[in-house]
Protein backbone atom coordinates (compact mmCIF):
# COMPACT_ATOMS: atom_id res chain seq x y z
CA UNK A 1 0.00 0.00 0.00
CA UNK A 2 1.31 3.59 -0.82
CA UNK A 3 2.01 5.44 2.32
CA UNK A 4 1.16 8.64 2.82
CA UNK A 5 1.68 11.26 6.26
CA UNK A 6 -0.35 10.94 9.42
CA UNK A 7 -2.56 14.30 7.82
CA UNK A 8 -4.76 13.99 5.25
CA UNK A 9 -4.01 16.16 2.46
CA UNK A 10 -0.39 16.34 3.39
CA UNK A 11 2.47 14.29 0.95
CA UNK A 12 -0.02 12.43 -0.45
CA UNK A 13 1.28 11.41 -3.64
CA UNK A 14 -0.13 11.93 -7.37
CA UNK A 15 -1.94 8.54 -7.68
CA UNK A 16 -3.75 8.73 -4.19
CA UNK A 17 -4.80 12.26 -4.96
CA UNK A 18 -6.23 11.50 -7.88
CA UNK A 19 -8.08 8.62 -6.21
CA UNK A 20 -9.12 11.01 -4.04
CA UNK A 21 -10.34 13.43 -6.53
CA UNK A 22 -11.72 10.64 -9.28
CA UNK A 23 -14.05 8.68 -6.51
CA UNK A 24 -15.38 11.92 -4.97
CA UNK A 25 -16.06 12.91 -8.05
CA UNK A 26 -17.72 9.80 -9.37
CA UNK A 27 -19.98 10.31 -6.02
CA UNK A 28 -20.85 13.61 -6.90
CA UNK A 29 -21.96 12.88 -10.36
CA UNK A 30 -23.56 9.35 -9.30
CA UNK A 31 -25.62 11.73 -6.91
CA UNK A 32 -26.27 14.88 -9.33
CA UNK A 33 -27.93 11.68 -11.66
CA UNK A 34 -30.19 10.43 -8.64
CA UNK A 35 -31.43 14.10 -7.66
CA UNK A 36 -32.31 14.87 -11.32
CA UNK A 37 -34.86 12.19 -10.90
CA UNK A 38 -36.40 13.63 -7.95
CA UNK A 39 -36.55 17.27 -9.62
CA UNK A 40 -37.88 15.82 -12.70
CA UNK A 41 -40.85 13.64 -11.03
CA UNK A 42 -43.80 15.89 -11.14
CA UNK A 43 -42.95 17.00 -14.54
CA UNK A 44 -42.72 13.56 -15.70
CA UNK A 45 -46.14 12.33 -14.18
CA UNK A 46 -47.69 15.74 -15.56
CA UNK A 47 -46.31 14.97 -18.96
CA UNK A 48 -46.84 11.55 -19.23
CA UNK A 49 -50.23 11.57 -16.94
CA UNK A 50 -49.14 8.87 -15.37
CA UNK A 51 -50.28 7.96 -11.28
CA UNK A 52 -48.15 8.52 -8.07
CA UNK A 53 -47.78 4.74 -7.70
CA UNK A 54 -46.28 4.42 -11.51
CA UNK A 55 -44.20 7.20 -10.88
CA UNK A 56 -42.78 6.06 -7.31
CA UNK A 57 -41.78 3.24 -9.52
CA UNK A 58 -39.14 4.77 -11.37
CA UNK A 59 -37.09 5.04 -7.74
CA UNK A 60 -37.48 1.83 -6.75
CA UNK A 61 -36.60 0.77 -10.35
CA UNK A 62 -33.42 2.46 -10.32
CA UNK A 63 -32.66 1.05 -6.74
CA UNK A 64 -33.30 -2.24 -7.93
CA UNK A 65 -30.80 -1.26 -11.08
CA UNK A 66 -28.24 -0.70 -8.56
CA UNK A 67 -28.76 -4.00 -6.10
CA UNK A 68 -27.60 -5.71 -10.19
CA UNK A 69 -25.34 -3.36 -10.56
CA UNK A 70 -23.83 -3.82 -7.21
CA UNK A 71 -23.40 -7.82 -7.76
CA UNK A 72 -22.15 -7.42 -11.36
CA UNK A 73 -19.77 -5.07 -11.02
CA UNK A 74 -18.55 -6.12 -7.56
CA UNK A 75 -17.29 -9.04 -8.75
CA UNK A 76 -16.16 -7.88 -11.98
CA UNK A 77 -14.02 -5.29 -9.87
CA UNK A 78 -12.31 -7.97 -7.92
CA UNK A 79 -11.65 -10.11 -10.85
CA UNK A 80 -10.11 -7.49 -13.49
CA UNK A 81 -9.23 -4.86 -11.19
CA UNK A 82 -10.68 -1.70 -10.08
CA UNK A 83 -9.67 1.47 -12.28
CA UNK A 84 -11.18 -0.18 -15.39
CA UNK A 85 -14.60 -1.50 -13.69
CA UNK A 86 -14.74 2.21 -12.41
CA UNK A 87 -14.91 3.60 -15.99
CA UNK A 88 -17.14 0.68 -16.97
CA UNK A 89 -19.84 1.97 -14.47
CA UNK A 90 -19.65 5.39 -14.71
CA UNK A 91 -19.85 5.31 -18.49
CA UNK A 92 -23.16 2.97 -18.13
CA UNK A 93 -24.59 5.31 -15.53
CA UNK A 94 -23.81 8.47 -17.95
CA UNK A 95 -25.39 6.94 -21.25
CA UNK A 96 -28.52 5.65 -19.38
CA UNK A 97 -28.61 9.06 -17.92
CA UNK A 98 -28.88 11.22 -21.28
CA UNK A 99 -30.57 8.71 -22.74
CA UNK A 100 -33.64 9.72 -20.72
CA UNK A 101 -33.73 12.88 -22.78
CA UNK A 102 -35.23 10.27 -25.72
CA UNK A 103 -37.51 9.07 -23.04
CA UNK A 104 -41.26 9.31 -23.78
CA UNK A 105 -43.32 6.93 -22.64
CA UNK A 106 -42.70 4.91 -19.06
CA UNK A 107 -41.56 1.52 -20.81
CA UNK A 108 -38.30 3.46 -22.03
CA UNK A 109 -38.33 5.63 -18.67
CA UNK A 110 -38.38 2.20 -16.43
CA UNK A 111 -35.20 0.63 -19.00
CA UNK A 112 -33.03 3.92 -18.61
CA UNK A 113 -33.64 4.28 -14.76
CA UNK A 114 -32.71 0.29 -14.41
CA UNK A 115 -29.56 0.53 -16.80
CA UNK A 116 -28.89 3.82 -14.78
CA UNK A 117 -28.95 2.41 -11.35
CA UNK A 118 -27.04 -0.62 -12.79
CA UNK A 119 -23.79 2.29 -13.44
CA UNK A 120 -24.45 3.89 -10.33
CA UNK A 121 -24.65 0.74 -8.01
CA UNK A 122 -21.78 -0.57 -9.18
CA UNK A 123 -19.84 2.43 -8.82
CA UNK A 124 -20.05 2.51 -5.19
CA UNK A 125 -18.04 -0.49 -3.89
CA UNK A 126 -14.90 0.13 -6.46
CA UNK A 127 -14.44 3.51 -5.91
CA UNK A 128 -14.50 2.69 -2.15
CA UNK A 129 -11.96 -0.03 -2.76
CA UNK A 130 -9.88 2.20 -4.65
CA UNK A 131 -9.51 4.74 -1.56
CA UNK A 132 -9.17 1.46 0.69
CA UNK A 133 -6.42 0.41 -1.18
CA UNK A 134 -4.42 3.58 -1.93
CA UNK A 135 -4.27 4.80 2.08
CA UNK A 136 -3.08 3.74 5.54
CA UNK A 137 -6.11 1.92 7.18
CA UNK A 138 -6.22 5.20 9.50
CA UNK A 139 -7.17 7.43 6.83
CA UNK A 140 -9.49 5.58 5.65
CA UNK A 141 -12.50 7.07 7.25
CA UNK A 142 -12.44 10.82 7.20
CA UNK A 143 -11.22 9.76 3.24
CA UNK A 144 -14.63 8.38 2.44
CA UNK A 145 -15.88 11.01 4.15
CA UNK A 146 -14.75 13.20 1.56
CA UNK A 147 -15.87 11.22 -1.18
CA UNK A 148 -19.14 11.12 -0.27
CA UNK A 149 -19.48 14.94 0.39
CA UNK A 150 -18.67 14.79 -3.26
CA UNK A 151 -22.19 13.47 -3.37
CA UNK A 152 -23.48 16.08 -1.70
CA UNK A 153 -21.82 18.69 -4.22
CA UNK A 154 -23.58 16.69 -6.97
CA UNK A 155 -27.34 17.19 -5.29
CA UNK A 156 -26.44 21.05 -4.97
CA UNK A 157 -25.60 21.35 -8.92
CA UNK A 158 -28.36 19.09 -9.73
CA UNK A 159 -30.80 21.47 -8.09
CA UNK A 160 -29.04 24.73 -9.35
CA UNK A 161 -29.26 22.96 -12.87
CA UNK A 162 -32.55 21.94 -12.46
CA UNK A 163 -34.13 24.99 -11.04
CA UNK A 164 -32.85 26.59 -14.76
CA UNK A 165 -33.56 23.93 -17.25
CA UNK A 166 -37.14 22.19 -16.71
CA UNK A 167 -38.96 25.10 -16.53
CA UNK A 168 -36.72 26.74 -19.56
CA UNK A 169 -36.25 23.35 -21.32
CA UNK A 170 -38.22 20.74 -19.56
CA UNK A 171 -37.47 17.26 -17.97
CA UNK A 172 -36.02 15.35 -20.55
CA UNK A 173 -33.25 18.33 -21.44
CA UNK A 174 -32.13 18.09 -17.55
CA UNK A 175 -30.92 14.68 -18.58
CA UNK A 176 -28.74 15.55 -21.16
CA UNK A 177 -25.85 16.67 -18.60
CA UNK A 178 -25.78 12.99 -17.53
CA UNK A 179 -23.00 12.99 -20.64
CA UNK A 180 -20.59 14.82 -18.65
CA UNK A 181 -19.20 11.71 -16.33
CA UNK A 182 -18.16 10.17 -20.08
CA UNK A 183 -15.31 13.20 -19.58
CA UNK A 184 -14.63 11.82 -16.13
CA UNK A 185 -13.70 8.57 -17.37
CA UNK A 186 -10.61 9.87 -19.58
CA UNK A 187 -8.69 11.18 -16.67
CA UNK A 188 -9.07 8.17 -14.96
CA UNK A 189 -8.16 5.97 -17.45
CA UNK A 190 -4.85 8.59 -18.03
CA UNK A 191 -3.84 8.72 -14.36
CA UNK A 192 -5.13 6.65 -11.54
CA UNK A 193 -3.38 3.37 -11.49
CA UNK A 194 -4.00 -0.12 -9.73
CA UNK A 195 -2.55 -0.39 -6.02
CA UNK A 196 0.20 -2.52 -5.31
CA UNK A 197 -2.09 -4.24 -2.87
CA UNK A 198 -4.47 -5.43 -5.20
CA UNK A 199 -2.28 -6.43 -7.69
CA UNK A 200 -0.50 -8.90 -5.36
CA UNK A 201 -3.82 -10.32 -3.68
CA UNK A 202 -5.21 -10.25 -7.69
CA UNK A 203 -2.01 -12.85 -8.02
CA UNK A 204 -2.56 -14.52 -5.05
CA UNK A 205 -5.98 -15.56 -6.10
CA UNK A 206 -5.06 -16.56 -9.28
CA UNK A 207 -1.95 -18.60 -8.11
CA UNK A 208 -4.43 -20.72 -5.41
CA UNK A 209 -7.33 -20.72 -7.75
CA UNK A 210 -9.75 -18.96 -5.51
CA UNK A 211 -13.03 -18.20 -6.88
CA UNK A 212 -14.30 -14.58 -6.35
CA UNK A 213 -17.88 -15.11 -5.93
CA UNK A 214 -20.91 -13.36 -3.35
CA UNK A 215 -20.73 -16.98 -1.34
CA UNK A 216 -17.46 -15.71 0.18
CA UNK A 217 -19.17 -13.55 2.14
CA UNK A 218 -21.01 -16.39 3.95
CA UNK A 219 -18.27 -18.42 4.07
CA UNK A 220 -18.68 -19.21 7.55
CA UNK A 221 -21.20 -18.83 10.24
CA UNK A 222 -19.88 -15.60 12.12
CA UNK A 223 -18.78 -14.12 8.66
CA UNK A 224 -22.50 -14.71 7.37
CA UNK A 225 -23.71 -13.01 10.79
CA UNK A 226 -21.48 -9.98 10.02
CA UNK A 227 -22.31 -9.58 6.44
CA UNK A 228 -25.72 -9.84 7.37
CA UNK A 229 -25.82 -7.65 10.51
CA UNK A 230 -23.81 -4.78 8.31
CA UNK A 231 -26.95 -5.14 5.46
CA UNK A 232 -28.97 -4.44 8.55
CA UNK A 233 -27.13 -1.13 8.92
CA UNK A 234 -27.42 -0.03 5.37
CA UNK A 235 -31.23 -0.67 4.84
CA UNK A 236 -31.73 1.52 8.19
CA UNK A 237 -29.06 4.09 6.65
CA UNK A 238 -30.73 4.35 3.73
CA UNK A 239 -34.27 3.67 4.73
CA UNK A 240 -33.48 6.86 7.20
CA UNK A 241 -32.11 9.07 4.77
CA UNK A 242 -34.50 8.25 1.52
CA UNK A 243 -37.83 8.51 3.92
CA UNK A 244 -36.27 11.76 5.35
CA UNK A 245 -35.64 14.00 2.42
CA UNK A 246 -38.90 12.68 0.36
CA UNK A 247 -41.04 13.83 3.35
CA UNK A 248 -39.17 15.49 5.69
CA UNK A 249 -40.46 19.31 4.55
CA UNK A 250 -43.88 17.88 3.30
CA UNK A 251 -44.50 16.44 6.84
CA UNK A 252 -43.85 19.66 8.63
CA UNK A 253 -45.74 22.01 6.13
CA UNK A 254 -48.55 19.35 6.73
CA UNK A 255 -48.55 18.23 10.39
CA UNK A 256 -47.34 22.27 11.76
CA UNK A 257 -49.48 24.31 9.29
CA UNK A 258 -45.95 26.00 8.13
CA UNK A 259 -44.49 26.71 5.09
CA UNK A 260 -40.67 26.78 3.68
CA UNK A 261 -39.86 29.55 1.67
CA UNK A 262 -37.76 28.25 -0.84
CA UNK A 263 -37.45 24.64 -0.40
CA UNK A 264 -34.12 24.87 -1.77
CA UNK A 265 -33.04 26.98 0.92
CA UNK A 266 -33.79 23.74 2.99
CA UNK A 267 -32.16 21.47 1.11
CA UNK A 268 -28.78 23.09 1.18
CA UNK A 269 -28.81 23.67 4.73
CA UNK A 270 -29.81 20.18 4.93
CA UNK A 271 -26.73 19.06 2.75
CA UNK A 272 -24.53 21.27 4.26
CA UNK A 273 -25.19 19.59 7.67
CA UNK A 274 -24.70 16.50 6.38
CA UNK A 275 -21.50 17.27 4.55
CA UNK A 276 -20.17 18.91 8.40
CA UNK A 277 -21.68 15.53 10.12
CA UNK A 278 -19.42 13.15 7.51
CA UNK A 279 -16.10 15.05 8.79
CA UNK A 280 -16.71 14.56 12.26
CA UNK A 281 -17.60 11.50 12.09
CA UNK A 282 -15.01 10.05 9.80
CA UNK A 283 -12.98 12.03 11.98
CA UNK A 284 -14.36 10.34 14.77
CA UNK A 285 -13.92 6.94 13.40
CA UNK A 286 -10.59 7.38 12.86
CA UNK A 287 -9.65 8.40 16.16
CA UNK A 288 -11.45 6.51 18.65
CA UNK A 289 -12.79 3.58 16.15
CA UNK A 290 -16.16 2.69 14.37
CA UNK A 291 -18.38 1.48 17.65
CA UNK A 292 -17.72 4.49 19.01
CA UNK A 293 -18.48 7.07 15.89
CA UNK A 294 -21.75 4.38 14.72
CA UNK A 295 -22.72 4.57 18.44
CA UNK A 296 -22.71 8.33 18.80
CA UNK A 297 -24.24 8.83 15.43
CA UNK A 298 -27.24 6.25 15.51
CA UNK A 299 -28.15 7.24 19.01
CA UNK A 300 -27.92 10.68 17.53
CA UNK A 301 -30.35 9.55 14.67
CA UNK A 302 -32.50 8.23 16.76
CA UNK A 303 -33.44 11.34 19.46
CA UNK A 304 -32.99 14.25 16.50
CA UNK A 305 -35.94 12.74 14.92
CA UNK A 306 -38.12 14.05 17.32
CA UNK A 307 -36.87 17.71 17.15
CA UNK A 308 -39.44 17.71 14.28
CA UNK A 309 -41.92 17.76 16.69
CA UNK A 310 -41.07 21.22 18.23
CA UNK A 311 -40.29 23.15 14.74
CA UNK A 312 -42.76 26.14 15.41
CA UNK A 313 -40.85 28.44 12.45
CA UNK A 314 -39.33 28.04 9.04
CA UNK A 315 -36.25 29.19 10.46
CA UNK A 316 -36.06 26.34 13.14
CA UNK A 317 -37.52 23.64 10.35
CA UNK A 318 -34.32 24.76 8.56
CA UNK A 319 -31.90 24.55 11.54
CA UNK A 320 -33.68 20.98 12.23
CA UNK A 321 -33.39 19.69 8.89
CA UNK A 322 -29.40 20.18 9.11
CA UNK A 323 -29.58 18.88 12.54
CA UNK A 324 -31.07 15.39 11.20
CA UNK A 325 -28.69 15.52 8.05
CA UNK A 326 -25.60 16.07 10.46
CA UNK A 327 -26.91 12.78 12.72
CA UNK A 328 -28.83 10.27 10.03
CA UNK A 329 -26.84 10.57 7.15
CA UNK A 330 -23.09 11.61 8.56
CA UNK A 331 -22.26 7.90 8.81
CA UNK A 332 -22.69 7.14 5.14
CA UNK A 333 -18.93 6.98 4.32
CA UNK A 334 -18.22 4.91 7.63
CA UNK A 335 -20.03 1.96 6.11
CA UNK A 336 -17.28 1.85 3.30
CA UNK A 337 -14.50 2.46 5.50
CA UNK A 338 -15.48 -0.55 7.84
CA UNK A 339 -16.50 -3.00 5.06
CA UNK A 340 -13.40 -2.29 3.41
CA UNK A 341 -11.45 -3.20 6.30
CA UNK A 342 -13.56 -6.34 7.66
CA UNK A 343 -13.43 -8.19 4.15
CA UNK A 344 -9.81 -9.03 2.85
CA UNK A 345 -8.67 -7.08 -0.63
CA UNK A 346 -9.78 -10.13 -2.64
CA UNK A 347 -13.67 -9.80 -2.27
CA UNK A 348 -13.32 -6.10 -0.72
CA UNK A 349 -15.11 -4.70 -3.80
CA UNK A 350 -17.74 -7.17 -4.21
CA UNK A 351 -18.45 -7.02 -0.31
CA UNK A 352 -19.09 -2.81 -0.74
CA UNK A 353 -21.30 -3.27 -3.67
CA UNK A 354 -23.39 -6.08 -2.69
CA UNK A 355 -23.94 -4.71 0.96
CA UNK A 356 -24.47 -1.29 0.05
CA UNK A 357 -26.98 -1.99 -2.81
CA UNK A 358 -28.77 -4.35 -0.25
CA UNK A 359 -29.33 -1.58 1.44
CA UNK A 360 -30.20 1.15 -1.30
CA UNK A 361 -32.77 -1.97 -2.78
CA UNK A 362 -34.55 -2.46 0.75
CA UNK A 363 -33.94 0.60 2.23
CA UNK A 364 -34.87 2.52 -0.72
CA UNK A 365 -38.62 1.61 -0.28
CA UNK A 366 -38.76 3.48 3.24
CA UNK A 367 -40.72 6.74 1.58
CA UNK A 368 -43.53 4.40 0.57
CA UNK A 369 -43.94 2.92 4.34
CA UNK A 370 -43.35 6.54 5.94
CA UNK A 371 -46.60 7.28 3.26
CA UNK A 372 -48.63 4.73 4.66
CA UNK A 373 -47.68 5.91 8.47
CA UNK A 374 -48.40 9.41 7.51
CA UNK A 375 -51.65 7.78 6.01
CA UNK A 376 -53.19 6.77 8.91
CA UNK A 377 -51.01 7.74 11.89
CA UNK A 378 -49.65 10.77 13.85
CA UNK A 379 -46.24 12.51 13.11
CA UNK A 380 -45.06 11.40 16.38
CA UNK A 381 -45.82 7.33 15.65
CA UNK A 382 -43.83 8.21 11.81
CA UNK A 383 -40.70 10.16 13.85
CA UNK A 384 -40.68 7.05 16.14
CA UNK A 385 -40.70 4.34 13.92
CA UNK A 386 -37.36 6.28 12.21
CA UNK A 387 -36.44 6.23 16.05
CA UNK A 388 -36.56 2.59 16.09
CA UNK A 389 -34.68 1.62 13.53
CA UNK A 390 -31.95 3.44 14.85
CA UNK A 391 -31.82 2.02 17.91
CA UNK A 392 -32.16 -1.42 16.02
CA UNK A 393 -29.16 -0.27 13.75
CA UNK A 394 -27.21 0.31 16.84
CA UNK A 395 -28.20 -2.78 18.64
CA UNK A 396 -26.61 -4.64 15.48
CA UNK A 397 -23.50 -2.62 15.61
CA UNK A 398 -22.86 -3.47 19.18
CA UNK A 399 -23.50 -7.08 18.64
CA UNK A 400 -20.99 -7.40 15.53
CA UNK A 401 -17.74 -9.00 16.61
CA UNK A 402 -15.82 -7.37 13.54
CA UNK A 403 -16.64 -4.12 14.93
CA UNK A 404 -15.18 -4.71 18.31
CA UNK A 405 -12.18 -6.01 16.93
CA UNK A 406 -11.77 -2.78 14.56
CA UNK A 407 -11.94 -1.28 17.76
CA UNK A 408 -9.01 -2.99 19.33
CA UNK A 409 -6.43 -1.50 16.38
Amino acid sequence: MEQTSNHVGQAMTKNQKWVLASTASGFSLENMDIMFLSFALAPIIASLHISSTAAGWIGSITNLGMLAGGVIFGLVGDRIGRVKTFTYTIFIFALATAAMFFAHSLPAIYICRFLAGIGAGGEYGVGIALIAENFEPHLIGRLTSVAAIGGQVGAIFAAIMAAYIIPNFGWNALFLLGIIPVILTFFIRRHVHESQEFIVAHKKTIANHQRISVSRLFATPRLALQTLGLMVMTIVQIAGYFGLMNWLPSIVQKQQGLSVSGSSIWMIATIIGMSIGMMVFGTVMDNWGPRWAFGIFLLGSATVMFTILMVQSSIALILAGALIGFFSNGMFGGYGAVISQLYPTAIRSTANSIIMNVGRAIGGFSSVVIGLLMDHYSLGVTMGFLSALYILSFIVMSSLPGMRKLANH
